[in-house]
């Protein structure tokens, strides 16, 4: 596999690449080798001390396990949870934003609206009302529709 070569290069962006490669595979339906990447990704990343991703790493892997079907749900959930909890450890707001709005899906689909709604608004509120970007637009649109629910 191609992740310990790309691995190798000492590249500042690496941890956002490796995620994005993963997504990419996933999305083509190469979901195992997205994987693959991602925990090579993760142990090169956590054996040289590079943490600023990892929510968003957690994450995509959380999405990744979750296209896998019931035997690896709960993995994906477990993911997701820590992701949420990794951005909040690290105060970095958007990347909150993206793993809440990935739980929160999980969860409305599960039939958990109030714990969906419960995790997204106050992290959506945290955001100045005149602020636009996609993630806090696919976040609102997900808390409208729980609110219609």
């Amino acid at each position: 596999h191609s992740a310990p070569i790309l691995l190798e290069q000492g590249d500042p962006w690496k941890p956002s690449l490796m995620g994005l490669c993963a997504s990419v595979l996933g999305r083509d339906g190469t979901g195992e080798e997205g994987l693959e990447l991602l925990d090579a990704s993760l142990a090169h990343f956590q054996a040289n001390q590079v943490h600023w991703w990892d929510a968003e790493l957690y994450r995509i892997k959380g999405e990744l396990l979750l296209t896998g079907g019931a035997r690896t749900a709960d993995d994906g959930e477990a993911c997701l949870l820590q992701a949420l909890d990794i951005a909040r450890q690290q105060e970095a707001r958007s990347l909150e934003l993206r793993a809440a709005t990935s739980l929160a899906g999980l969860w409305r689909d599960r039939g958990k609206e109030a714990e969906a709604r419960d995790l997204l608004r106050p992290i959506v509120q945290w955001f100045p009302d005149d602020l636009t970007f996609a993630d806090l637009t696919a976040a609102k649109r997900l808390l409208e529709a729980l609110d219609v629910r």
